[in-house]
């Protein structure tokens, strides 16, 4: 079985980020998604909300696809991650070229530290390289229409985070 890790913080999950899985899955026989802690970026969104909103979005893709997905929160390295979850693959989504230097980075970094894990860059769409949930939660924030970015169900949870604010 081919099994692919698609590790980010997804604060929140994206229409831009659903395009990477999906494509993503014809890579593969199951696709982690594999949803960061990392407190350091002061997620909007809990942990258990994130990987919430995550497993929500996989409605009929599994049927569409034929690959499994699952949700899985880490706190670790992302090579240790692909280990824990068996993944021989990392899926990175990429932008624009400013995405490109950093990935660059870290694939040359996990690369020393496991050989055996290849990663593969797939570009979002030309309608989704804008998407950044950094941008969608400064536009909900803002009062501005986020329905062109997320799924209903994630402008819904925004309006609702930003209500209880």
């Amino acid at each position: 079985m081919r099994i692919g890790l698609y590790p980010g913080t997804f604060d929140p999950i994206t229409l831009g980020h659903l395009d990477i899985i999906r494509r993503a899955c014809r890579l593969v026989d199951r696709l982690v998604v594999g949803v960061a802690i990392n407190d350091d970026k002061g997620p909007m969104f809990s942990l258990d909300e994130r990987v919430a909103m995550v497993e929500a979005e996989f409605g009929g893709l599994t049927e569409k696809t034929g690959c499994e997905l699952v949700a899985h929160p880490f706190d670790n390295l992302l090579i240790d991650c692909a280990r824990d979850v068996g993944a021989t693959l990392i899926v990175r989504g990429l932008r624009a070229v400013a995405d490109f230097e950093y990935e660059y980075q870290m694939v040359g970094m996990n690369r020393v530290l496991d050989d055996s894990v290849e990663t593969v860059f797939l570009m979002a769409e030309a309608r989704h390289q804008a998407i950044a949930s950094k941008l969608v939660k400064e536009i909900a924030r803002l009062g501005g229409d986020v329905s062109s970015f997320v799924s209903p169900a994630v402008r819904d949870a925004l309006s609702g985070k930003l209500d209880r604010v």
